[in-house]
């Protein structure tokens, strides 16, 4: 009896391991795309920056098809994110400009930055409450679209060198971070001049930043391997270091649920934070070199691209 129970117990425990196992799936992209960030769209597919191949690429998740649209000669696409039109907005670095993909017609918008802000290094892109579309560029620029009038507006931004992430929160405020910079930023969507707020310490490496339901910003620390949260409200900070790394912490996302997950560059893996336990779980890779950009999500999804492997992983929940 005693054998039979043991027997029963390690496959209760092998079942557990495959369960585990079976939550996360792999899609491979063409070879050399180097797909940086993602987008999980509303039409079910999946977007991905194509960034070596110059293309907007279209995973669908149910048959793990692939399809890369050119954006043009010299494109080098960065991020990528879903307009309220049901679109897809990127920022192109290679083409100094952001262009818009309708997946209904296929047609291909580009809207180029004032000829001020040439070779701007495009980065990131988030939508306000009111439409308006606000962007980054590394070198120094952060700005604008206005998708009714097709204006865009940009301006140098407070610290220089380094504007990299951006998000909008649930109340309208627009934040972005700056890598080089080493802070964070409020836009002021009347004025377009921009407040910064330094970090909890200094040499951070803020890198990206996103909003959850509440409107506290979460950051993620790629010279320290920490995540950050603050809160506008409060003005306050709190940290947390990952749980392998000391520093490369380039991902953040807030799902649905307020869940943080991040991506660890060091340790090879996708981390999902829960801030009510201040608890991690990691996804290592089963690839060496995965590098995961940018995440995104839906409903008990989370997604993202292995640069370093050509391809798209998502873990579900």
């Amino acid at each position: 009896m005693i054998r039979i129970v043991a027997a029963a117990i390690a496959l209760i425990g092998l079942a557990a391991g495959a369960a585990a196992e079976s939550r996360v799936q792999y899609f491979k992209v063409p070879a050399g795309a180097h797909p940086h960030d993602v987008w999980a769209a509303p039409d079910g597919n999946v977007w991905y920056t194509a960034q070596h191949q110059g293309a907007l690429g279209i995973l669908d998740p149910k048959t793990g098809k692939v399809e890369q649209v050119k954006l043009g000669e010299g494109s080098r696409p960065h991020g990528v994110i879903a307009g309220p039109d049901g679109a897809a907005w990127i920022t192109d670095g290679g083409l100094n400009a952001n262009v818009r993909f309708d997946p209904k017609t296929r047609d291909v918008k580009v809207f180029p930055l004032p000829k001020e802000f040439a070779n701007a290094n495009l980065n990131t892109g988030a939508f306000d409450r009111n439409g308006i579309y606000w962007f980054t560029g590394q070198n120094g620029v952060y700005g604008r679209v206005d998708p009714r009038t097709g204006k865009t507006d940009a301006w140098k931004a407070p610290k220089g060198r380094g504007p990299y992430g951006i998000t909008a929160t649930p109340s309208g405020e627009v934040w972005y971070v700056s890598l080089v910079g080493d802070h964070l930023a409020r836009i002021d969507p009347a004025s377009g001049a921009a407040t910064v707020v330094e970090p909890p310490k200094a040499g951070v490496g803020p890198r990206r930043v996103w909003s959850d339901s509440k409107g506290v910003l979460w950051l993620s620390f790629w010279h320290t391997g920490e995540v950050a949260r603050y809160d506008p409200a409060q003005k306050r900070w709190r940290v947390w270091a990952l749980p392998k790394s000391k520093s490369g912490c380039y991902s953040v996302y807030v799902d649905a649920q307020d869940k943080v997950w991040l991506t660890d560059f060091i340790a090879n893996a996708i981390v999902r934070f829960d801030p009510a336990t201040e608890k991690f779980e990691s996804f290592p890779s089963s690839e060496r070199g995965a590098s995961v950009r940018q995440m995104h999500g839906r409903k008990g999804e989370a997604w993202g691209a292995e640069s370093g492997n050509d391809r798209l992983v998502v873990v579900r929940y």
